[in-house]
């Protein structure tokens, strides 16, 4: 039996608009966890995810931000169904998938694909890279016959700048960076629709990072492809994302453009984050606006009541404690979750917007 949903007695705001064109669509998206420490001790969950509503647009590359902990991988396995939601429903190209099984499943992996954190332990070491980049196309029955298998992998390959002899070596041959192009070949097999990266390059060195994200890009414009880019690194996100998505404890605290994000951030803990990006001269470039958070993420196990970024937000009020920030279109395709930004546009939740 699936637990209750704690945010179920939220007054949110829920979506009214046209989401004819969504490619993937989260509606009120919830993860709990069940826990139990002891054989007499009361039954807990972890709230890794609660009441996510997002969506993402063909061709459009939305970043998902947030600190270790923060439910954000979570939501990437959700989506391709390797967890089975608590609550809410996840819809692809129009059709509910949520709990997909069976064929239903298979059909759904065929269109959404991961791109795994990890290049080292993602890619089996006893397996050469033709067979890894194969494996999908013969687990679906793709393709049966052996040269036109290899065909497509050398395909594949060459897409994603590996060499032409990358096929007939072992993953410990290869650097960092090309273990990664060789798992997003990988992750491509079976021309998917949208990929769920998550965080691809945080294991990289920064300038394979840059390489990467390129290619990504590059991609993109040549197979239409959507992204989810989960990761904590707002400086990678920036230069890949049309949409960037703030996540704290387990909810969307803000949803905006991303050259909005970074020039008039609402939220107050996506101000923190961005003060915390590395910059050549602090005090030139912020003008004393770094923002220190007080304490500690608290547990997703029993977060605080009212809104959840309270007991460490610089501005909390005592309406924080008691109520729960909805998400709201504060600005034009800028959403927010926090009392104190005063809504200046009435709308029903947050809409697709690029920086095209």
């Amino acid at each position: 039996m699936r637990p209750e949903s704690e945010s179920s007695n939220i007054d949110q705001v829920h979506p009214t608009r046209d989401a004819s064109g969504d490619l993937l669509r989260l509606e009120g998206l919830s993860v709990h966890f069940p826990v139990r420490n002891g054989l007499l001790a009361r039954k807990q969950f972890v709230h890794a995810v609660d009441d996510v509503w997002l969506d993402v647009r063909p061709g459009e590359t939305v970043g998902l931000v947030g600190e270790s902990g923060s439910g954000k991988t979570t939501l990437g396995y959700t989506i391709l169904g390797h967890y089975t939601p608590t609550a809410g429903r996840v819809l692809f190209d129009g059709e509910d998938v949520t709990g997909a099984t069976g064929s239903g499943l298979r059909k759904l992996r065929r269109n959404m694909q991961m791109v795994f954190q990890d290049p080292y332990s993602s890619l089996n070491p006893r397996m050469r890279v033709e067979e890894i980049v194969a494996e999908p196309l013969i687990c679906h029955r793709v393709i049966s016959d052996r040269a036109e298998l290899r065909a497509r992998v050398g395909s594949l390959l060459e897409m994603c700048g590996m060499p032409a002899d990358a096929a007939s070596r072992f993953p410990h041959a290869f650097s960092g960076g090309q273990r990664q192009r060789i798992g997003i070949a990988r992750a491509l097999a079976l021309n998917p629709r949208l990929l769920v990266a998550d965080e691809p390059t945080s294991a990289l060195d920064v300038s394979v990072q840059a390489q990467v994200v390129n290619l990504l890009q590059d991609l993109q414009q040549q197979l239409n492809l959507s992204y989810l880019f989960i990761s904590h690194d707002l400086s990678v996100v920036r230069h890949i994302s049309h949409r960037i998505a703030i996540m704290y404890l387990g909810q969307l605290i803000e949803i905006a453009p991303a050259a909005e994000i970074f020039d008039q951030p609402q939220h107050p803990y996506t101000d923190a984050l961005l003060s915390a990006i590395p910059v050549p001269d602090p005090e030139d470039e912020w003008h004393g606006r770094r923002v220190r958070l007080i304490g500690d993420v608290p547990s997703p196990i029993d977060p605080p009541s009212g809104c959840r970024f309270r007991t460490r937000c610089p501005i909390a009020v005592d309406r924080c404690s008691h109520e729960v920030p909805a998400l709201e279109e504060k600005d034009p395709g800028h959403w927010t979750a926090c009392h104190l930004i005063e809504r200046t546009v009435a709308a029903d939740r947050p809409t697709t917007a690029t920086n095209d």
